[in-house]
């Protein structure tokens, strides 16, 4: 049971994380908003809503008191850098090169901190990372180019920063709702710092709103809490690599709402990138 609950919650988390990508994409891509202002509405309704659901539970008041007083403001502080770093960098960047930038450097963050924290990781699982790893590439190679130096450096800090706090998120407390309040609660004053900062182009229409509450509230907030409760169950190997099925997940959701076609290249992509991710998922990580 404990084995298939950890499935099923990675499982949400991975169409919650596809699904804010495509809220981004529609978002930023059309115009309907700014990327200071989504990543501030981003963050704020978020934190809204998991405050709500947090005060909501039956959790006694010294639990609740206890809670609020904790910070942890390395993961606070990554949290605000991936969704400013992610919201800026799609500005500039297309589709498919962001997400191999963003989900590059997530791979190289998180297994490098699992090698230093003592995993061993054995063929099979290399040959099921490599494999998926081929898969994302022959998914988003036809929308690589060579892309803005500033916008690839933007995205590049946005996968760092999101490796760091998914590996934050393996030691969270026992109680992955509250330290997820706690991270947009304290994160959602820098973001507000950052929309003052250039309130000049700062612009929102109705879908534009609609779109960043949705991303903050649905696919980020209450995503995340599903994402820190498995990942106290992952190795980083494991954390790393679930994660490039993100871009594969997202792709499919632009064939069903945006009515793209189902490619044969897409269908190769799709068998790689879950292959892969099978392999590493059955195979033995030793320390």
């Amino acid at each position: 049971m404990p084995a298939l609950k950890t499935i099923a919650l990675t499982a949400i988390a991975m169409i919650a994380f596809a699904a804010n990508s495509l809220l981004c994409r529609l978002a930023l891509q059309k115009g309907s908003v700014d990327p200071a202002s989504f990543a501030s509405i981003r963050l704020v309704s978020g934190a809204i809503v998991l405050v709500a659901i947090v005060r909501l539970r039956s959790v006694p008041s010294t639990t609740l008191q206890r809670v609020s007083t904790r910070a942890d403001w390395l993961a606070v502080t990554m949290l605000f850098v991936y969704v400013a770093f992610f919201s800026f960098a799609y500005v500039s960047l297309p589709a498919g090169t962001g997400a191999l930038i963003l989900f590059g450097a997530v791979q190289l963050t998180m297994l490098g901190a699992g090698l230093r924290s003592g995993e061993r990781f054995g063929l099979v699982a290399w040959v099921g990372l490599l494999l998926a790893g081929a898969g994302l590439v022959v998914l988003v190679l036809p929308g690589v180019a060579a892309p803005p130096p500033l916008g690839a450096a933007l995205m590049a800090i946005a996968g760092v920063a999101w490796g760091v706090y998914s590996l934050r998120g393996r030691t969270a407390a026992a109680d992955p709702l509250a330290a997820t309040a706690r991270n947009f609660v304290r994160a959602a004053p820098l973001a507000l710092v950052l929309n003052l900062l250039f309130i000049t182009g700062a612009h929102a229409d109705a879908a534009g709103l609609a779109l960043a509450m949705a991303s903050g509230a649905l696919t980020s907030g209450v995503g995340y809490v599903v994402w820190y409760a498995a990942l106290r169950h992952l190795t980083a190997m494991r954390a790393a690599t679930v994660q490039l099925s993100v871009p594969l997940i997202a792709a499919f959701g632009g064939v069903a709402w945006l009515a793209e076609a189902i490619t044969p290249r897409l269908m190769m992509a799709s068998i790689a990138i879950l292959g892969g991710i099978a392999l590493v998922l059955a195979a033995r990580t030793p320390r």
